[in-house]
């Protein structure tokens, strides 16, 4: 199979402006416009992720020159962390607005991106001593 010469890109391709780590918080600056409800884009984060990040800073979009911080989740609407985000990578989401504002829902899982969860919970009780 051969590769085609000349691709057009997709309409709702999005290139990121900027990535700062900012308040505890990973923020990805995409140009200014409208997302719709309910639209599919393809983001890519084009800048590198700076070094002071911490792997389990939420990361959020923010849009244009405005300050609103819209959440990156992924497809089950969990949180999307800075471990879970690469440098000059595509990913897919769909935007999900509501009332009050609205968010970014990845379509897929993000690559490598580790889940965090606890093998167990105990109530905050000590271990019962094994024998």
């Amino acid at each position: 199979m051969s590769c085609k010469p000349v691709c057009k890109l997709c309409d709702n391709l999005v290139i990121s402006q900027a990535v700062a780590f900012t308040g505890g918080n990973l923020e990805i600056n995409l140009p200014a416009g409208s997302y719709k409800n309910g639209e599919k884009y393809c983001i890519v984060v084009a800048q590198t992720i700076p070094t002071t990040t911490t792997i389990n800073a939420p990361v959020y979009i923010t849009i244009g020159t405005g300050t609103e911080l819209y959440s990156l989740t992924k497809r089950n609407c969990s949180q999307v962390t800075a471990a879970g985000i690469r440098t000059r990578t595509r990913y897919s989401v769909c935007v999900s607005t509501t009332p009050t504002g609205g968010s970014f829902r990845m379509i897929g899982n993000p690559c490598c991106s580790p889940d965090n969860n606890l093998l167990t919970i105990d109530g905050g009780a000590a271990p019962a001593p094994t024998a």
